[in-house]
Order: structure tokens, then C-alpha cells, then sequence
């Protein structure tokens, strides 16, 4: 049977040992301890100014908290499944500290509530740590794609070579994508900067508790209004794992790029050998494991919403014992993107682009074939008409085995008396891309204002 617990005053005897190890989270909340101490801390003083309890005895607990904090930072504080969860296990190291009145420490305070600012307050931290992390991987886009504001590569759709466009261009798409990523992550920060310190287990306290003291020293935006929806509330804990996902989604579209792109069969690319490796039977071989396992990674971060989102799904109010499993999938899931945002840096810093692959695979597969129908509607063709017309010169090449740029005036105007000498121009990588300066284009001086644009952001 199990030790005596700080509730036990209700039951006869001990836990069984079963129960202990099968209910307890100190194996993993134990990296909520910044934040429960933070949020015990700032508990204390504010039970002190209140004069719920003696100031002296406040001023003890907060020294005794502090010092708590740097024995497990240290590595000096052993825990035990007994200890429950990291609550517990603090409390208990209080007791052994000042004695006695560490017990008044959780005065107008309980569990649930507590763990509900724990978590408001780590997630809040690793949303920092995350936008830090972003920030640099648009860094890296911005450097790389000012590196390469002349390279010309395939478009694509439906993974079929499409239109030219600069490779620049490509990459601040991506830059688009983080942006709102970080928009994402903020709107998280956001809602869960909200403190739920004085709900109690659900209905508030009888003690007069300054709950903003308590929120404005530990920097948060406001209170929870609703002492039930305090501490049953997770949808904070759900905005985070869904701004995970959506930024891994974004992760996993580029470095699925970064591998065919470094393949062979491409050669658009090529990886740092120290971002590579090797076969175990395959000398040759040179694997981009940076890039598919972050690849990989997101499905954790999808399955650890769909596993917050589940569990939720059918809770009563107030608390249940059931939110307990809502940490693992934070604690995973913000690792997850913190070492893949790092991993994706260091790929765009490290890979270099082949500019000749890139607009040798332009000058096969008709990417300027819109262009050419473009051209025959400025000469007064019906776009639809020359759709057609140049949909007969695409199939005219293929079946010849030859490209666009390979047939000669006679044979293109065998199509359309339209057509002229002014063809070459129009049909030119050059010329397809640098008329593209719409707003959000791919032409040069569009991509290139966007590029200052940004940087200036």
C-alpha cells in the first residue's frame, strides 16, 4: 500500500500501489516545475498581502519555493510516484523546509486550478521559444532568397511542370506560410494568458483572494471570469496543438520539397553532407533524414490534437481525472516543432541551389505555352481560340520529339498567320517571367519589392 496522501483524511489506509503508478504524472508534469513554483510563489505573496496568512510565514514559503526551484534545477531533489504529481512533490519538499506552515501555501487554492495555470503559463513560455525559432527560419528564406532573385525553376501543378518562376518566389511562399504560423501561435499565446488562480476546485473560495495581484505579477493579460470554465477549460491547450499541426503541415511541405528536390532525378538542390546519411550496404547512398523525419514528425503532431481533441470530446463539467492526459501531447508536440523549426534552418542554410538543373528542366515540358497563348490573344486571337491552337502546338512537339523554342517561324505559323517574329520574345523564360509583376507575381521586380518589404518587417 501506497504512503499516506495530503487528501488521505477520507480513507482508510494506504493507495494501492497499482493506483499510485497508474494515476500519477510526476514521471512527466515534473516539466511544469518553473511555472508551479512561479504560480505558487506569486500565490504566496499574495496570501500575505491579504493577511489570510501571517507575511512572515508568506515571506518563508516564497524563500523556501525559490530554493526548491534550484535544487531540481541542480538535479538535487529526488521525486517518487507517491509524490502523485509535481504539485504534490513540491508541497511535500515545502513541509520538509519550514515545517508546518508550508501546508497554508495551498490556502484558497486547488489542484485544479493550479495545474490549469501551470499549463496557461508553459504554454505561453514554449509559444515564445517556437516564435523565436520561426523568426529564424524566415530569416534563412529571406537570405536565401535574396541569393537567388535570378534563378528560374518549373512551377508546378499537380506535381506536372507548369510556369517558370523564380525560385525566390517559391521560397517566400513559405515565408507566407510562417507568417501565419506565428499569427497562429500568437492568437494561442493569447487566449491562454489568462489566469485561472482563485476558481478553486470549481466554485471559487471563501478567502478574499486578490486574483489580479496574483495575475499582474505573473504577467498575464487578465482573469477567467468563470470559476467552472476555469479549470474545465482547454481550448487554449487545443488552439496550441492545432497551431502545432498547421506549422508542421507547413514543415512538412518543404522539406518534402528538399527531398525530391535533392534527388537525382531533379538535382534542383543539393544537402550538407552533416545533414545527411549514409546506407549501412549502400555505399553511394547520401539520405535526407534531417528532411523526412521532420517529414515523419508530423503525424505526431496531428495525432496529439486528435488526442486533446477526443478527450474533451464528451468531459462533463467541472474537472475529471481524464485532463491529467492533456500534458503528454503539449509536451510532445512543442518539442516536435521547436527541433523540426531547427532542422528546417539549418537545411535552407545549408543547401545549395543548382541554377542550371533548375532552368534546364524550364527548357523541357512547354512551361512557356501560356505565354504563347497569351501572345496570340494579344494579337486578337479569342483566348479560348488560342488555347486551342497552342494546345495542337503542344501536341505537334511531342509527337516530333521536339520543344516549343525548337520550331521554326514557317512551322509555328502554320497554326496561326498571326504569329511573327515577336514569337521568340514571347515564348523566352526571360521574358514569361519578368511580365509576371502583378501584385504577388513572380516577375523580378515584383519579388524583389516583396523581398524589401519583408526585410523591413
Amino acid at each position: 500500500m501506497g504512503k499516506k496522501k495530503a487528501w488521505g483524511g477520507r480513507f482508510d489506509g494506504g493507495t494501492d500501489r497499482f493506483v499510485e503508478e497508474f494515476t500519477a504524472s510526476i514521471p512527466f508534469d515534473v516539466l511544469l516545475y518553473r511555472q508551479d513554483i512561479a504560480g505558487s510563489i506569486a500565490h504566496a505573496r499574495m496570501l500575505g498581502k491579504q493577511k489570510i496568512i501571517p507575511r512572515a510565514e508568506a515571506e518563508r514559503i516564497i524563500s523556501a519555493l525559490e530554493a526548491i526551484r534550484k535544487e531540481i534545477e541542480a538535479g538535487k531533489m529526488s521525486f517518487d510516484m507517491s509524490d502523485e504529481d509535481i504539485h504534490m512533490a513540491v508541497e511535500k519538499r515545502l513541509i520538509q523546509k519550514v515545517g508546518k506552515s508550508g501546508g497554508k501555501l495551498h490556502t484558497g487554492r486547488s489542484r485544479n486550478d493550479q495545474v490549469a495555470l501551470d499549463l496557461r503559463l508553459y504554454l505561453r513560455d514554449e509559444i515564445d521559444g517556437i516564435l523565436a525559432l520561426a523568426g529564424k527560419v524566415k530569416e534563412r528564406i529571406l537570405l536565401r532568397a535574396g541569393e537567388c532573385l535570378g534563378v528560374v525553376m518549373p512551377g508546378y501543378t499537380h506535381v506536372q511542370r507548369a510556369q517558370p518562376v523564380l525560385f525566390s518566389h517559391h521560397l517566400l511562399a513559405y515565408h507566407e506560410m510562417f507568417t501565419r504560423d506565428e499569427e497562429r501561435f500568437r492568437d494561442a499565446r493569447r487566449r491562454a494568458n489568462v489566469s485561472p488562480l482563485g476558481a478553486g476546485a470549481l466554485a471559487g473560495t471563501t478567502f478574499p483572494l486578490d486574483r489580479e495581484s496574483v495575475a499582474r505579477e505573473l504577467g498575464m493579460d487578465g482573469l477567467c471570469e468563470n470559476s467552472i470554465d476555469a479549470v474545465s477549460d482547454r481550448d487554449f491547450v487545443a488552439d496550441f496543438l492545432f497551431a502545432c499541426a498547421v506549422a508542421m503541415m507547413h514543415l512538412s511541405r518543404l522539406t518534402e520539397e528538399m527531398v525530391y528536390w535533392s534527388s537525382a532525378e531533379f538535382g534542383f538542390i543539393s544537402l550538407p553532407d552533416k545533414l545527411c546519411t549514409g546506407s549501412s550496404i549502400m555505399p553511394q547512398k547520401k539520405n535526407p533524414d534531417v528532411a523526412e523525419l521532420i517529414r515523419g514528425k508530423t503525424g505526431r503532431a496531428y495525432g496529439n490534437l486528435v488526442n486533446l481533441l477526443t478527450l474533451m470530446k464528451g468531459l462533463p463539467l467541472s474537472y475529471n481525472r481524464d485532463m491529467q492526459e492533456d500534458k503528454e501531447p503539449v509536451f510532445d508536440s512543442a518539442r516536435t516543432v521547436k527541433e523540426s523549426l531547427i532542422g528546417a534552418a539549418l537545411l535552407l542554410e545549408g543547401m545549395t541551389v543548382n541554377e542550371e538543373r533548375m532552368r534546364a528542366a524550364c527548357d523541357d515540358g512547354f512551361l512557356t505555352a501560356t505565354d504563347l497563348a497569351d501572345y496570340l490573344a494579344r494579337k486578337g486571337v479569342p483566348f479560348r481560340k488560342a488555347h486551342e491552337i497552342t494546345g495542337r502546338i503542344v501536341r505537334f512537339c511531342e509527337e516530333g520529339g521536339k520543344r516549343l523554342k525548337d520550331l521554326g517561324l514557317k512551322e509555328l505559323r502554320s497554326f496561326h498567320a498571326a504569329i511573327g517574329e515577336d514569337v521568340r520574345d514571347a515564348i523566352s523564360l526571360s521574358h514569361s517571367v519578368r511580365l509576371r509583376n502583378t501584385r504577388g507575381g513572380t516577375g523580378p521586380a515584383t519579388v524583389r519589392r516583396r523581398l524589401e518589404e519583408l526585410k523591413k518587417k
